[in-house]
């Protein structure tokens, strides 16, 4: 199996041509390949494969480390599409790529940024939870959104021991991805992430989405600076909350399974 490695805010995963991967391929194999010790280590997988309709270049599947598979992720939906305008897949400067959540439409920027039309953002419902105040809304997935006073407060959340309580609530069927966030100024704020199936992450593209909108619809500007562990990302809400992320996404290295490694996985098919 040839791969590649590809991060973006040091959010990694693994990329692999669908002609690469296993037709049984499942959960088993996608935990393998994402373990930091024993595998290529990633926070989840690509898999890239022709599109099922007319109209895309690429479809993309996303899982999580877990095994799970995503809707969708801001930082690897925007690996996936500077690999395929790197790969020879479009030399379009626009065009769009199937997900689970839909379609996707970039804007390549330069060799290493895109800007993406992550559509339209839905608010599903708003309470407490754990002691937190949140809003619960989707953009391609589900993203709980909780806003924290100021940022000593936020860095002093111990994100491992509250995010999964939050994550599995049966008020979320699916699971839920959580941000913190604490406001810097009208147009920047500061955003902590856990996401479902992989815990705290040092990014999330679809998590910095969910902090600008609940950010902007509590009075803030747009678009919103969001600063993650891993850098900074520019999310422009529209006042119907029509959403496009700004960011980068770079190749970290190329590489193939050795024979006893694929040897393994392949039992795990």
């Amino acid at each position: 199996m040839r791969f590649q490695k590809w991060q973006a805010l040091a959010n990694d995963y693994v990329l692999v041509e669908a002609s690469e991967w296993p037709a049984d391929g499942g959960t088993e194999l996608v935990r393998a390949l994402c373990d930091r010790h024993t595998g290529v280590g990633a926070d989840g997988v690509l898999v890239l494969g022709p599109p099922d309709e007319p109209g895309y270049v690429a479809r993309l599947r996303i899982f999580n480390p877990d095994g799970s598979e995503a809707e969708l992720s801001g930082n690897g939906v925007r690996q996936a599409i500077l690999y395929l305008r790197r790969a020879g897949w479009t030399d379009a400067r626009q065009f769009s790529i199937q997900t689970a959540a839909g379609e996707i439409r970039p804007t390549i920027l330069s060799e290493t940024t895109c800007r993406v039309d992550m559509g339209r953002a839905s608010l599903r419902h708003e309470g407490e939870l754990g002691g937190f105040r949140f809003q619960h809304l989707s953009i391609g997935n589900p993203q709980t959104v909780i806003h924290v006073s100021d940022r000593a407060a936020l860095e002093a959340l111990d994100l491992p021991a509250i995010g999964p309580a939050i994550e599995s609530d049966p008020q979320f069927p699916q699971r839920t991805n959580v941000s913190w966030f604490s406001v810097l100024d009208a147009s920047r704020i500061r955003a902590r992430i856990f996401e479902r199936g992989v815990g705290e992450t040092a990014s999330s593209g679809t998590g910095a989405c969910g902090a600008a909108i609940v950010h902007v619809l509590r009075g803030g500007d747009s678009p919103v600076t969001v600063e993650l562990d891993g850098g900074e990302l520019e999310v422009e809400v529209g006042e119907d909350l029509h959403v496009d992320l700004t960011g980068w996404a770079v190749p970290v290295y190329r590489g193939e399974l050795s024979p006893e490694l694929a040897r393994e996985l392949g039992s795990m098919g």
